[in-house]
């Protein structure tokens, strides 16, 4: 994943989630079809994705999906 527009990507294919890049910086509440629940698996996703942990307590403090992208190493 190096960059926001494959993260997208990302979220799209494996959640269902209907985000764009213009988006993806919208709260939770925002997000058409956003649950808590998908946040445990992009959790998952990510760490699979990036080969690095990403702290689920970060995570939850994350209000958007950019944030969480930017946690997970935004395109290193």
């Amino acid at each position: 994943m190096n960059s926001l527009a494959e993260f997208v990507t990302l979220v799209h294919e494996e959640l269902g989630i209907e985000v764009t890049v213009d988006t993806v910086g919208k709260s939770w509440d925002d997000v058409p079809g956003w649950d808590s629940v998908h946040l445990i698996t992009l959790l998952s996703l990510l760490e699979r994705e990036t080969r690095r942990p990403v702290s689920l307590p970060d995570m939850l403090e994350a209000g958007s999906l950019k944030e969480v992208y930017d946690l997970a190493g935004g395109g290193r």
